[in-house]
């Protein structure tokens, strides 16, 4: 269970060195399945962003059952893991460090041939680029945020017409 709340912080430069220092475990664990380099993703991989202080990292595998046989390593390198009501539906896998209560770090693990990973690199980099929309963002999260610092179904619910149309522009 989650005791930590929905806290938006200022962008914070050591988010990337954050990420680095468990993509080098989570690859070493991960490895035979990857497709693709452990990627950050979510809103601590965009500068300038503020975010929820939680690292997002993406791990893009060959199956979603197989990689289960990692599971062992990743918890030996301190991964616990932490399923989210989608992730059976979504093919994915969640993990969390250094605890799901007060996580640091958030791991989807998810096989290659789901259509998720790619809208999270696409509206990421969007926003890399896209300093309009990256404020905006911005704004939404602080306003749901504000609104109930512990209610994450309604803050992920929020953000998703906001996320949903850029990803439509970025479509077209």
């Amino acid at each position: 269970m989650r005791l930590d709340p929905i806290t938006i912080t200022e962008y914070d430069a050591h988010w990337p060195a954050l990420f680095e220092e468990q993509r080098r475990p989570v690859e070493s664990a991960l490895a035979p399945w990857l497709t693709h380099p452990v990627e950050h993703i979510g809103s601590t991989a965009v500068p300038g962003l503020p975010a929820k202080p939680i690292i997002d990292m993406a791990a893009i595998v060959t199956s979603y059952e197989s990689v289960a046989e990692a599971f062992p390593a990743l918890t030996a390198v301190g991964w616990l893991p932490a399923p989210e009501p989608t992730d059976r539906e979504s093919r994915r896998w969640s993990w969390c460090y250094p605890s799901v209560e007060y996580r640091t770090h958030h791991l989807h693990v998810v096989e290659h041939a789901s259509d998720g990973w790619r809208t999270w690199l696409a509206f990421r980099d969007h926003l890399r680029v896209t300093p309009e929309d990256r404020d905006e963002y911005a704004r939404i999260k602080r306003a749901l945020a504000a609104a109930d610092d512990r209610d994450r179904p309604a803050y992920r619910a929020g953000k998703a017409p906001f996320i949903t149309g850029v990803l439509n522009r970025l479509a077209d």
